[in-house]
């Protein structure tokens, strides 16, 4: 199955991975008892990175998959179009 994020699927994992480091850097502040204002602000920066890495996921969903079924007018086109609404429904909440 070919996803719309495979062009770039190497830029994804590896901003993950700065993601993942960033976490591991949350939870090696707290063990070091780091003034406390600085650790939500790092949160907020780890939180913005992920928003980031998901709102650029639903674009190429967008511009993939969903684009892609209306254009052939594929049968679960539709439901497509519900399911990117749904996630960015989500975004919106978080």
């Amino acid at each position: 199955m070919r996803v719309g994020y495979s062009d770039n699927k190497s830029s994804v994992q590896r901003r993950l991975r700065r993601i993942e480091g960033q976490v591991r850097g949350l939870q090696r502040m707290v063990k070091e008892n780091t003034y406390c204002i600085d650790v939500p602000t790092q949160v907020s920066a780890a939180t913005r990175a992920l928003q980031s890495v998901a709102l650029n996921l639903l674009g190429d969903h967008l511009s993939h998959c969903v684009q892609d079924a209306l254009a052939t007018g594929e049968p679960g086109a539709e439901e497509k179009m519900v399911e990117a609404q749904a996630a960015v429904e989500r975004l919106v909440r978080s």
